[in-house]
């Protein structure tokens, strides 16, 4: 059974919320504040975290960076009323893997959650086909544990980077559009915006380029998209 922690500070939606995900067969608990929600993330196990961005006390950034401190799995959506495009980006870029712009339908946020899910799970299910390691140049990607490392060294990655950089280490110089990318990662049905790719792109390049500016690895083909370049 999925484990869902939902943070948001109006009781009216976190119950409404918190309602509709347990008649869907979820695990849910509740917090209404950051510090509430820091405190059971450190005695409990969960799988996604609905993170509202405006709460009293530390905000939903903080609490996102916290989590991320010592938990790069579990799945973090972000949920809020601002639409600004540096909010949804600054959220991207701290560790969230997708966001929900207040109002949001619950059929919404039951695919963003079934998407996410899809992307945690990634290894559980490339391991049931293959039990060797995905190997390229100094980067080794660990199926059965989802674990990244990088001249032996462990990266830590977030399920959605996990997932898109294991798309294209499997397919090694072949060229994917946004598109095809948002498709195949994110799932079909994902009904957000082409920004997110870009987004996960720059983290993992932060996280195994030497120069994220002038990549090496992770590379981009200006108006086209994005490979993952081996020499041969």
């Amino acid at each position: 059974m999925t484990n869902i922690l939902v943070v948001e500070d109006e009781l009216s939606i976190r119950s409404f919320v918190s309602l509709s995900l347990r008649k869907k067969g979820y695990e849910v608990m509740e917090a209404e504040s950051g510090e509430q929600a820091l405190e059971l993330f450190r005695n409990r196990n969960f799988d996604v975290v609905l993170l509202d961005l405006m709460l009293p006390g530390i905000d939903g950034f903080t609490v996102c960076q916290e989590i991320r401190k010592v938990n790069q799995k579990v799945g973090i959506i972000m949920i809020t009323a601002k639409t600004q495009e540096k909010d949804k980006i600054e959220g991207l870029v701290i560790g969230a893997d997708d966001y929900l712009c207040k109002p949001f339908s619950l059929q919404e946020l039951e695919v963003r959650i079934f998407s996410l899910m899809r992307r945690i799970n990634v290894g559980d299910e490339a391991a049931s086909k293959m039990t060797d390691l995905l190997i390229s140049g100094n980067f080794k990607m660990d199926l059965k544990n989802n674990k990244f490392y990088s001249s032996d060294e462990i990266v830590k990655l977030t399920p959605t980077e996990f997932s898109l950089l294991h798309f294209l280490m499997e397919h090694p110089n072949d060229l994917f559009t946004r598109d095809e990318l948002l498709d195949a990662v994110w799932g079909e049905n994902y009904v957000g915006e082409l920004k997110v790719v870009d987004v996960n792109i720059r983290r993992i390049r932060q996280k195994i380029e030497k120069d994220p500016s002038s990549p090496m690895y992770l590379c981009t083909e200006w108006g086209r998209g994005y490979l993952w370049k081996v020499n041969e």
